[in-house]
This record gives C-alpha cells, sequence and structure tokens, in this order.
C-alpha cells in the first residue's frame, strides 16, 4: 500500500541520514547526499542483495567517509556488490574482494590477502617499477 510505501521510504531516509531533507529537492541536495538518496532508494524496494556501482566516484573526502560509514551501518544481512575505484575504500568495507584490472580478473581473496598481492600494488597502490 502507500502507507507502507511512505513508511518504508521515511525509513530508509533515516538509515542515510537524510530524515531532516524529506522535504527538500534533489537539487537541493549535495552530490554526496544525492548519493545517500540513492542508496535510500534502492532500501525501500528491500532488495536481495545491493548493487553499488562507483558510489564514491566524485564526492569529496568528507563525503566518502559519511558513504563509508552509511555502507557500514547497513544490516549485515544485506549482501553488498561493490563496485569502486576507491581501493581504500573498497577495502575497508568489504569481507571479500575481486580484483580486476581491464576486465581481466586478478585475485580475490580477503582485504588483506589482496592488499598483500604484488599484482594489486603495482596495478591499483601505486608501486609499479619504472623500467
Amino acid at each position: 500500500s502507500d502507507d507502507e510505501i511512505a513508511v518504508r521510504a521515511r525509513a530508509a531516509l533515516e538509515s542515510v541520514g537524510l530524515s531532516d531533507r524529506l522535504e527538500d529537492t534533489v537539487a537541493d541536495l549535495s552530490h554526496g547526499e544525492q548519493r545517500q538518496l540513492e542508496i535510500a532508494m534502492a532500501l525501500v524496494s528491500q532488495p536481495k542483495i545491493l548493487l553499488l556501482d562507483e558510489p564514491a566516484a566524485g564526492l569529496s573526502a568528507v563525503e566518502r567517509a559519511t558513504l563509508k560509514q552509511l555502507i557500514s551501518d547497513l544490516p549485515r544481512t544485506l549482501p553488498i556488490l561493490l563496485i569502486e575505484h576507491d581501493m581504500t575504500l573498497a577495502l575497508g568495507l568489504t569481507d571479500r574482494v575481486m580484483c580486476m584490472e581491464n576486465g581481466r580478473h586478478v585475485v580475490t581473496g580477503t582485504p588483506e590477502e589482496v592488499r598483500a598481492n604484488e599484482t594489486v600494488k603495482e596495478i591499483y597502490l601505486g608501486r609499479r617499477d619504472k623500467k
């Protein structure tokens, strides 16, 4: 029912920290708040899995920190598929990581295993040897 959807929408806005912006238009929200709203909109549908495709793209450091906390606070029962180029953010949020380069699988493992992988260090963490 519409009432049930409204209740879920308010709860989703609360869960992403936007309950005080309920009457604002999307255009009045900052870029980071718009990302928070996108996550809230996805949560209203009660997904079985949440796909986040580069949620930190274009965000400031403060907005990234807010996003990281928001994702960390989501229920652990909700599986999240996170596609993200910000390795610090991705490795700080995940239990399992699959790292790719140019569509090629590089490594799958825990954040610690991925951080320790020499190929990942070269590709994503800036330790490419100059030849």
